[in-house]
């Protein structure tokens, strides 16, 4: 079960309002960093650069350009040794109407994130867990899993 917030803007279109839940000043700084962190060739940098952001991550972890959120880039947790595919999103927040949802994002040691895939708010991912290619994770995933999918749901096992 996801672990999200929820911010109520009374009938207004939520998203439109997005600058009274999130100083603009902090996006577009988040945006410049992500944007810098995106063309060092450098893993280090990068990780150090998205540190400054808030995002907690762990050693020796890889991250490709664009996947992080940066409305709430501090709500993302990544352990060591995990690989964020290419062109995924790990998102900390979404609009719904006229709601706000946030939550903390978690991923666990040597777990591997495929490309395109787009992990919701308030998902928690365990250690040693591989995501598909192109999966929508909106539940969390205990440790050991392969899930793949839209939801996501666990491989069965000789399945590939």
């Amino acid at each position: 079960m996801r672990e999200i917030d929820e911010v109520s803007f009374q009938g207004r279109n939520a998203a439109a309002y997005w600058y009274r839940v999130r100083n603009p000043i902090r996006v577009l700084l988040n945006g410049l960093l992500m944007l810098l962190a995106k063309y060092f060739p450098s893993m280090i940098v990068k990780r150090n650069m998205l540190r400054l952001m808030g995002v907690k991550i762990g050693k020796n972890v890889v991250i490709a350009p664009s996947t992080l959120d940066p409305i709430f880039p501090e709500l993302i947790e990544i352990g060591e040794n995990s690989i964020i595919g290419w062109d995924s999103m790990i998102l900390t927040h979404e609009f719904v109407s006229n709601k706000l949802r946030k939550g903390k994002v978690r991923i666990g040691n040597n777990t591997t994130i495929g490309a395109k895939a787009l992990i919701l708010p308030g998902v928690k991912i365990g250690n040693n867990v591989i995501v598909g290619a192109f999966s929508l994770v909106n539940k969390d995933v205990p440790d050991g899993m392969e899930v793949v999918g839209v939801p996501a749901k666990p491989l069965k096992s000789g399945q590939i």
